[in-house]
């Protein structure tokens, strides 16, 4: 992938948790702000075709309860804040 250059102006305390995140992870500044930038345009993206159409489902295995939602939530997260801290699972 080719990279350009562009500048940005950014907030004291972002730097400053982009520099710590930076830290932690062993990675370069710059690369958590080119993953920042990825993570944002992906996530602001409009696709031409829905991922699913109005005939399509998903086989979840039976029905899904409140809490059964929670800890899904609650293992996504705790695994992201392991791999962002750079610990195993």
């Amino acid at each position: 992938m080719a990279l350009k250059r562009t500048n940005v102006y950014a907030d004291d305390g972002d730097l400053r948790l982009i520099k710590e995140a930076a830290a932690r992870l062993g990675v370069s500044e710059a690369e958590i702000i080119r993953e920042g930038i990825h993570r944002i345009a992906l996530a602001r993206r409009v696709w031409d075709e829905p991922f699913v159409s109005d005939e399509e489902t998903f086989d979840l295995g039976g029905p899904v309860e409140k809490d059964d939602v929670r800890s899904a939530v609650t293992r996504g997260h705790e695994e992201r804040e392991r791999r962002n801290r750079g610990t195993a699972a």
